[in-house]
């Protein structure tokens, strides 16, 4: 299968300034390879640096070593080296991407939250909003809440939310960070039955979950990542903010 993520001799470590420039080993040398209708699940304890990896991935974090190599319309480019500005494009239309959290600009309805970024590529407002509705009525947003701001949401609104806006447009790729934590069982379906779909069109998913249910009907393929040496001095809690 040919790749269209792959990231190679990855190393990340984070440095605690304020208690005494402690270095926290995150990630060394790791390597990661998916392919097109892949859908690649991490796995590991708590402070592995799963989330970590999944913001170097996407250009939120600097790696201090390595190369992350995505096929983007056509030609292959180096996240890790991109400027400001391929990173943007990529994002606009080959990386989606779901955090764990919404973040929320005030005074933005939830339809216009999601259909950002078809309006981004070009879509003309009236297709965009269509299309924005559409995920929402998918994800069980109440018609009433279309026009409100999100700040007010509950969390699993939120979140629904936010993943209606990572699929609103087919990319390649897709990194989900714990996209059903606040979600109940029904919901939960919901999302997974997206994920699959969006994998049947080709898209590569990376993703965290925490539910095993969750991961085992969505994942393809586990990747383990394992803590590196602890530092000498006690830092699970150091490591819990660093991360």
């Amino acid at each position: 299968m040919e790749w269209i993520l792959r990231a190679q001799g990855l190393t990340k470590g984070f440095t605690l300034h304020t208690q005494g420039a402690v270095e926290i080993p995150v990630l060394h040398q790791f390597d990661l390879e998916v392919g097109p209708g892949e859908s690649i699940a991490l796995v590991g304890p708590s402070g592995a640096g799963k989330s970590t990896l999944l913001r170097i991935l996407y250009g939120n974090y600097v790696c201090g070593q390595g190369r992350i190599l995505v096929r983007h319309q056509g030609q292959i480019v180096d996240m890790a080296r991109a400027t400001p500005h391929e990173i943007i494009d990529i994002r606009r239309w080959t990386m989606g991407y779901v955090s764990q959290f919404l973040r929320i600009i005030p005074r933005v309805s939830a339809v216009d939250v999601v259909a950002e970024p078809l309006r981004e590529r070009g879509a003309r407002p009236e297709d965009a909003r269509r299309v924005a509705e559409e995920m929402l009525a998918c994800l069980n947003i109440p018609r009433r809440l279309w026009r409100l701001s999100p700040t007010t949401f509950s969390g699993g609104e939120q979140q629904r939310i936010n993943i209606a806006r990572g699929f609103v447009a087919p990319y390649p790729i897709m990194i989900l960070d714990e996209p059903t934590a606040s979600l109940d069982d029904v919901n939960k379906a919901v999302v997974r039955r997206i994920i699959t779909e969006a994998r049947s069109r080709g898209s590569a998913i990376i993703s965290i979950f925490h539910d095993e249910k969750d991961r085992r009907q969505v994942a393809t393929r586990n990747i383990a990542i394992e803590p590196l040496a602890k530092c000498d001095a006690p830092d699970e809690s150091r490591l819990a903010h660093a991360l």
